[in-house]
């Protein structure tokens, strides 16, 4: 299973037994043993590095950049549509929402008050993490916690009132951080254009796909908590009592980073999905997403390779509360140049406890015709990095909960197809005995509004059902 995501602890010891190791490449060498492209990808690859050995941590969000360059083109005031050329309504039309995008969700009072709370919080944050031992920590760490400087003080009150108002302790420090920058990064950009983090450091050819030799070998790097922990759950080692249980116990997880904190750039997805197939993945997990696409078609060229190679793709549906018939959510399975859906593709939301916040998690978007399927994707519990656990919520969570039954269908069922593994995913999914809530309201209706399967993922179910199924998989 690859999981492109931001980076795994390869040193963790529930995981580092279950890394995919490309046996044909030379651990250390600095050599491409096997000639794939890629030096020493011995356990994946990360195409968000430079070949000096510095790697993009933090990155603009897409609507900024799109937004940036179209400004430069067509001036400040979006052109109509009706004068245009067109071969550019489309452009103008991407221009229009774009600018929607970046100057209808600023408020510069409430950038200006994150501006000024920021340099407190980064000295309180240093000084609880000092305390505490650790650079990364949630509201759990801190019910027991006194601390003396004052600095810290009000951020534990902050993060606590935080914490409280979202009936979650589990949310963390680096999370509440990584949203005040993105905030702040948001804002920067109705009068500046992003800087090029990426840009900067991995020096490739943005503009051509055939550039795709880039890159380097660190899958560790400054981000790998997200990825750490959905890859636990997929295959977290089974049994040895430590942390939790991954759901497949015979799989290797490949590591291909290309998710920063910010916007994911079309190149590196298509790239990384490339680089996955090539190198043996049957599944890929990608918990990740955004709201515009400019190359889309680069996109749409790698998940058909996949899709001729028999390569299963198992995607978040994302955590805004949306409706993704209706609203934009990238990357999707409808192929620009024909409006077909992929066959080799499960979009995933997220389901909660019914006892505690609902079957339906709050936050996870959903649609009838567009989400295939829901699955376990609150309060989750996994390997985070230092060899250590913890809970994290979102249908980031959800996605690895459903490409990990897909390993564990294939451990048993090795010749069914990537179509195939859809087919029983979505059809042994279990639907409640009850109506549940519209993610973001109150509102009750049959979870087959919700999702194409109208359930959640169960996989007794699943292998109850691909015992009947002759495989196809060539």
């Amino acid at each position: 299973v690859a999981v492109i995501d931001g980076g795994i602890d390869t040193a963790h010891e529930d995981l580092k037994t279950i890394l995919w190791t490309n046996s044909k490449e030379i651990a250390g060498n600095d050599i491409d043993d096997d000639k794939n492209g890629y030096a020493d990808d011995v356990h994946g690859w990360n195409f968000l590095g430079g070949k000096d050995g510095r790697n993009v941590k933090e990155d603009s969000y897409e609507a900024a950049r799109v937004y940036t360059a179209l400004k430069a083109k067509y001036g400040d005031e979006v052109p109509d549509s009706a004068t245009v050329k067109p071969a550019d309504k489309a452009e103008v039309e991407l221009y229009r929402k774009t600018k929607d995008k970046i100057v209808g969700d600023v408020n510069p009072a409430e950038i200006a008050f994150v501006k000024q709370l920021l340099p407190g919080f980064l000295r309180g944050d240093s000084a609880i993490a000092k305390d505490l031992g650790k650079s990364e920590y949630n509201c759990t760490d801190l019910l027991k916690y006194n601390p003396i400087d004052e600095d810290a003080k009000k951020l534990k009150i902050f993060l606590t009132q935080l914490c409280k108002a979202n009936n979650s302790n589990e949310i963390s420090n680096k999370e509440i951080l990584n949203q005040l920058q993105a905030d702040i990064r948001k804002g920067d950009a109705i009068k500046n254009s992003p800087e090029e983090y990426r840009k900067n450091i991995v020096k490739d050819d943005e503009n051509d796909i055939t550039d795709r030799y880039y890159g380097n070998k660190d899958i560790m790097t400054a981000t790998p908590f997200h990825g750490t922990h959905c890859a636990g759950i997929i295959g977290e080692v089974r049994g040895n009592g430590k942390g939790n249980d991954g759901i497949a116990d015979n799989v290797n997880i490949m590591m291909v980073r290309a998710v920063p904190d910010g916007d994911e750039h079309d190149k590196d997805i298509a790239t990384a999905i490339r680089y996955a197939v090539e190198n043996g993945a049957q599944v890929i997990s990608m918990s990740f997403g955004k709201d515009f696409s400019p190359k889309k078609s680069w996109v749409d060229d790698a998940v058909k390779y996949a899709e001729s190679k028999g390569v299963l793709l198992v995607h978040a549906a994302g955590n805004d509360a949306k409706n993704v018939d209706s609203s934009d959510n990238f990357p999707s399975p409808v192929y620009l140049d024909n409006g077909q859906k992929a066959k080799n593709w499960i979009t995933v939301g997220a389901s909660g406890d019914p006892k505690d916040g609902g079957i339906t998690a709050s936050f996870s978007n959903y649609g009838k015709n567009e989400v295939d399927v829901f699955a376990p994707g609150v309060d989750i519990y996994s390997t985070i990095p230092g060899s250590n656990y913890g809970r994290a919520s979102g249908t980031s969570m959800a996605c690895p909960v459903v490409a990990g039954t897909a390993a564990l269908l294939l451990e048993y069922f090795p010749k069914l197809s990537a179509e195939q593994l859809k087919y029983i995913l979505i059809k042994s999914a279990v639907a409640p005995d009850m109506d549940v809530n519209v993610p973001g309201t109150n509102r009750k209706v049959k979870m087959s509004e919700l999702c194409v399967s109208g359930g959640i993922i169960n996989a007794y179910e699943a292998i109850k059902l691909a015992a009947t199924i002759k495989g196809d998989r060539k």
